[in-house]
């Protein structure tokens, strides 16, 4: 079960970071996600951390940066310079390494285990 928490409401500008954290198994076999749905939009695979190596997309232009806790079984997503074409439900997914395509951007088919999204909004 992965349970994401850390969004709200933020400031052209602001920073906000993501905490996704997974109980009942160890991230260390897992590929782990980061997506965002903003309304009328597909999901869109933002970030995917796969032993260690960590894939971004080229939308977030080094915005956004993923780091994990393992002592808390926590994946972070730590996002700055936000916009309001940031705001979007974000979400983390996991599954084992061996189901997870190496593909990029990631499709959310890709993955078996969802936290349950987080609003993260954006204001001008």
């Amino acid at each position: 079960q992965l349970q994401a928490s850390g969004g709200g409401l933020v400031q052209a500008g602001g920073s906000l970071r993501l905490s996704c954290t997974a109980s009942g198994f160890n991230f260390d076999d897992y590929v782990i996600g980061w997506f965002r749905q903003a309304p009328g939009k597909e999901r869109e695979g933002l970030l995917c951390l796969r032993s260690g190596a960590t894939w971004y997309s080229d939308s977030l232009k080094g915005r956004f940066t993923i780091s994990t806790d393992n002592a808390k079984n926590t994946v972070y997503l730590q996002m700055k310079s936000l916009t309001p074409e940031d705001t979007a439900v974000y979400y983390c997914a996991a599954d084992f390494a061996s189901l997870v395509p190496h593909r990029y951007p990631p499709k959310e088919a890709d993955f078996g285990s969802w936290g349950q999204g987080t609003q993260v909004t954006v204001s001008s």
